[in-house]
């Protein structure tokens, strides 16, 4: 009887790190094109892309099963198990968790022993080549299949595969003899590793990139054919045509499988309760007793009623446990005064905000809960807590400890590769020269979507020449291939139960920290509940201001405390001055502010919003601002859509919003505009939206909504898909917006100085902060050993400036708002410095001299030459060339100690000129604090008739101009078209760039690679805001001293 269908069931997608080249989405859409009745997914060691795998079946509701399992390694060889039942999965996480937690990163092996206690659930399949079933040791083969009959029974099938190989008519008849005595059935099959054949030279480059081997000299690593791919029915048939029952066996597995990742049941943990109350009682009483505090003057009714509406849906939903746990979280890092905030949708709750989670009020500004949760909606609720960056460990440890290591892991981050890892990697298997791969790696930018025809041309190659075609081809078809796991920012899944049941746990490289197998897009996907623990440096900025407020000034401040809607604060906004501020510090913010004239907190979370894709997109940026100018009349299409429309002048801006205006125009309900909310992220891939458009159109018309009007709406819900900002998240950051741009407004010093120690953060180098500082009146002061700490301090501006002088400060002038601050740069900004040198200088201060430096802080050879060069001994008298002279001398004096006073003064120097101490400055520091490295060319600069930035701000609109800085930021936003902006700095300040397509080409080396830019363009000035439109871009023929690189971003 011939064989009518079969399954694959041995396939690895490119999950398997480095050895399969098909992603798991690939190997679903062709298994479903063929028309299988199933598809086993298996990836090595793991189950890392079956969410993907099972989404995608979701997407195309495939009638293809997914079936779930992995390859595991067991002495001599390797073995495929794949899951029954929920009991099956259970163990295989179990078993799969067993061995990659004793094992190094990327690798697993278990025990025959361990496979026996965990097959319940399981089926086994046992072969193929690398199997002990195909191997020659005469012995190991019946050890192993013996304990796996004993352990499986009828659960386990010898693996019949075929690949064309010159081994098979010896092995397989072998193989057949061994499994007939061992009394285990046939099932015929094919490891797949690429779901077209046409990926065979790809599966060959990350085979010898996971060897560390040439491609040319990889042999026998590699599959000496392509026959590892997804085959067709007919085909798979025709290769087993003299084996008909071990192909039919393919779909007998299939039947005794009764398992799908939908099945997975997540129990939350129980957070321990106060004798005599339940979970649900417990978060009532704890969301009741926040409300009194919040609304002191007495609880309004609509937020007594609006508790009573969330607290019943999430006792409906079984949620109460998550809420505690954030509330428990949030307590903890309160009690420990770790600054932290609920952002995102969770804003859109009164219970989060009663309970502390979250900052801002959902009632006062009209947020819509269902935009957080809906009972429609089969998604758990998801609430980002971002902590003070440098203080989220301590969070994460406390979650560790807590819930413990059976029930806490944190969340993976898959890393993939990009434009540069794949060139870098590709080209050194196909050995491709290093010199050649470095050019083109430092061609392709932040924003290099793919490697492309015009890199390998600016690297001077041969577009011609076979091997960089085949390099071009094979970097592209690397790129977004999963190269290993590292750790999420700080995603936790939670379990009631034990973790490592609902998905295998393994190690991270960061030692006392293991990650589950799936990503957060996977983890929401599967509707898993996750706890986002992020480090937000806007924060731990904001915490240390108010420290430095407290420490030097006496003033209390914190993020609930400020003045509300400050004047002076919205007028330094209007003038587009944000650099440094949380949210709006961007070109493109920078050049919005002039135009939004922000006046009160909601201007900022419309500012914050404002430029997005979702807007930009959905044509609604412009006719916001000339109706907020007075431009346009505001104008409602609808008198029913005023309540909706009407804080953003009849232009829908929000998610929120596009929410509520499908409930009052188009009559959905909440949950229903939840669905739509969704729906948006989906559009592109899935076609989703589509399934809204006529219902939304028609009954917004029939209401009397203006068909234009419909449409743009429908266009902006396109938008939203990109990147539509809700409006509670947007609330939630624009309270960070504003407290930071209180302090730069008020306290520059204090701003700028938290702002240092809190780097790495936000658009800007600590140079280019450190300048404008200085332009707004800042005085800073450099590195000195006598008075720098490991972080940036503040000084008094009193002469001398000395600690005497800063003791009595602090003990006679607290609470002066007048006084004005230096700050002191600190001994972390020097390139190479170790911070536990610095505590010592610290902890041994004050020094008489550099050789009693020496000594009692017993500094090594880089730690003197570094304070000597960039001017951190010019407090004992000397300056920086004699000193840097005099280091073997002060070592040899720490080595001699005894005797250290017999050593004479070695030579002295002459001074540094002030652009050689620049110079200095930035080789060791990479900032400066006596100037900028643009000053010392400007005479040059003036003499070939280039402005500089403060008066490029004054050229008219539509003059010519050319202009030459450093280049600090490049960026090309999605949203842009292919347009690039740069931004260019220099001594005075910045000038933005507009960098469209064609010029961005003609000039591509330059543009992409070149720190020290000319430009030459057309003046653009609207609402006073000024961009140089580049028509050419070119290296100014002058001798730079010092190079700053520039930051590039989407």
């Amino acid at each position: 009887m011939a064989a009518v269908s079969y399954v694959p069931l041995w396939c690895k997608s490119n999950y398997s790190f480095l050895e399969g080249a098909s992603h798991p989405e690939e190997l679903i859409s062709q298994a479903t094109f063929f028309r299988l009745p199933a598809i086993a997914v298996t990836d090595r060691h793991g189950v890392y892309g079956l969410p993907r795998a099972h989404q995608r079946a979701l997407e195309l509701e495939s009638a293809t099963k997914l079936i779930s399992g992995t390859q595991l390694t067991i002495p001599g060889g390797h073995l495929v198990v794949l899951v029954q039942n929920q009991e099956g999965w259970k163990n295989l996480c179990r078993l799969v968790t067993a061995g990659a937690r004793r094992s190094g990163k990327g690798e697993s092996l278990v025990s025959l022993r361990e496979v026996a206690y965990h097959n319940r659930g399981l089926l086994a399949l046992w072969g193929g080549d690398g199997s002990t079933l195909y191997d020659d040791d005469e012995e190991l083969w019946r050890e192993q299949g013996e304990a796996l009959r004993e352990a499986f029974g009828d659960r386990v099938y010898a693996h019949l595969t075929r690949h064309n190989l010159a081994s098979q008519p010896r092995t397989e008849p072998r193989a057949e003899v061994r499994a007939h005595r061992l009394g285990i059935p046939l099932v015929a099959g094919r490891e797949v590793l690429y779901h077209k054949p046409s990926r065979r030279r790809l599966q060959d480059v990350v085979t010898s990139i996971r060897h560390g081997v040439a491609l040319e000299r990889a042999g026998t690593i590699l599959k000496p054919n392509d026959h590892y791919s997804l085959l067709p029915e007919e085909e798979f048939l025709e290769l087993f045509r003299d084996r008909p029952e071990a192909v039919r066996r393919t779909l007998e597995v299939v039947e005794r499988i009764d398992f799908s990742l939908s099945q997975l049941h997540y129990r939350y943990p129980d957070e321990p309760l106060p004798e005599g109350r339940t979970s649900a009682q417990w978060l009532k009483e704890l969301a009741y007793s926040g409300a009194e505090k919040r609304y002191p003057e007495g609880v309004p009714e609509s937020v007594k009623q609006q508790l009573e509406k969330e607290l019943h849906l999430i006792l409906k939903l079984d949620y109460v446990g998550y809420f505690l746990t954030m509330y428990e979280i949030v307590r903890y890092c309160r009690e420990n005064d770790i600054l932290c905030q609920g952002r995102g949708s969770a804003a859109n709750s009164v219970v989060c905000f009663c309970l502390g989670v979250t900052a801002v009020d959902p009632i006062k500004l009209g947020l819509l809960f269902e935009r957080f949760i809906s009972e429609e909606r089969a998604e758990p609720p998801d609430i980002d807590l971002d902590i003070t960056h440098q203080r989220r460990e301590e969070v994460i440890s406390w979650v560790y400890e807590r819930y413990g290591r059976e029930k806490a892991a944190m969340v993976c981050n898959v890393v993939r590769y990009r434009p540069r890892s794949a060139v870098r990697e590709v080209g050194k298997v196909l050995q491709v020269e290093v010199p050649v791969i470095e050019r083109m790696a430092r061609l392709l930018t932040g924003f290099s979507p793919a490697l492309e025809d015009q890199v390998l041309e600016a690297a001077g190659l041969d577009l011609e020449a076979p091997l960089y075609r085949m390099l071009l081809q094979l970097v592209n078809e690397l790129l977004d291939f999963p190269r290993h796991l590292s750790i999420h920012p700080g995603g936790f899944l939670l379990g009631g139960d034990p973790v490592c049941e609902l998905v295998p746990i393994e190690n991270a490289t960061m030692e006392g920290r293991t990650v589950i197998q799936w990503d957060k897009y996977d983890v929401e996907n599967l509707g898993l509940f996750k706890v986002d623990l992020l480090g937000l440096g806007a924060l731990s900025h904001l915490h240390r201001g108010f420290h430095l407020l407290r420490k030097y000034r006496g003033i209390e401040l914190s993020m609930g405390t400020l003045p509300v809607d400050d004047p002076a604060t919205f007028a330094m906004l209007a003038t587009g001055d944000s650099v440094g501020i949380f949210q709006i510090e961007s070109r493109a913010q920078m050049a919005m502010l002039p135009s939004m004239q922000p006046r009160c907190f909601y201007d900022l979370v419309i500012q914050v919003a404002i430029v997005r894709p979702g807007p930009i997109t959905g044509g609604m940026v412009n006719p916001y601002l000339r109706r907020r100018s007075g431009e346009e009349e505001v104008e409602y299409p609808h008198p029913s859509l005023v309540p909706v429309l009407e804080k953003t002048l009849g232009v829908p801006l929000f998610q929120e919003q596009v929410m509520k205006l499908a409930v009052v125009a188009a009559d959905y309900t909440p949950g229903e505009a939840d669905r739509l909310r969704r729906d948006m992220a989906a559009w592109q891939s899935q076609g989703k939206l589509e399934r809204h458009r006529e219902r939304l159109i028609q009954r917004m018309i029939a209401k009397g909504i203006e068909p234009e009007f419909a449409e743009r709406v429908f266009a902006q819900i396109k938008g939203f898909g990109e990147y539509g900002f809700p409006e509670s998240h947007a609330a939630s950051f624009a309270l960070i917006t504003y407290a930071t741009s209180y302090l730069r407004c008020h306290y520059p010093a204090e701003f700028t100085c938290s702002l240092l120690n809190s780097l790495p953060m936000g658009f800007y180098s600590a140079s280019t902060l450190l300048e404008d500082a200085r332009r707004k009146g800042v005085e800073v002061r450099g590195f000195c050993a006598q008075r720098s700490e490991w972080e940036c301090t503040l000084e008094p501006c009193s002469e001398g400036g000395g600690q005497e002088q800063l003791d009595l400060f602090e003990q006679s002038s607290l609470g002066s708002h007048e006084l004005r601050f230096a700050i002191r740069l600190g001994l972390r900004f020097l390139k190479g410095f170790k911070e536990e040198c610095a505590r010592r200088i610290m902890e041994k201060r004050p020094f008489r001299s550099v050789r009693d430096l020496t000594l009692r802080a017993s500094l090594d050879r880089k730690s003197l030459e570094l304070l000597a060069s960039s001017g951190g001994l010019e407090c004992f008298g000397s300056n920086r060339r004699t000193e840097l002279w005099a280091v073997d001398d002060h070592l040899e004096a720490r080595r001699h100690p005894l005797t250290s006073h017999l050593w004479e003064a070695g030579r002295s120097f002459h001074d540094l000129s002030r652009n050689e101490t620049v110079v200095w400055d930035y080789e060791n520091a990479g900032l400066s604090a006596v100037g900028h490295p643009m000053e010392s060319l400007r005479p040059l600069l003036n003499k070939q008739g280039y402005p500089d930035a403060r008066s490029v701000q004054r050229i008219p609109h539509g003059r010519y101009a050319k202009y030459a800085a450093l280049v600090i930021c490049r960026q090309r936003p999605a949203t842009a078209k292919g347009t690039t902006f740069f931004t260019l700095e220099d001594e005075t300040g910045f000038v933005n760039v507009i960098v469209w397509p064609k010029v961005f080409e003609e000039h591509f080396v330059v543009a992409r690679s070149a720190s020290f830019l000319g430009v030459e363009g057309q003046i653009q000035n609207a609402r006073g805001v000024v961009h140089l439109v580049a028509r050419k871009l070119y290296r100014p023929n002058l001798d730079v001293p010092v190079e700053v690189g520039s930051r590039n971003f989407h």
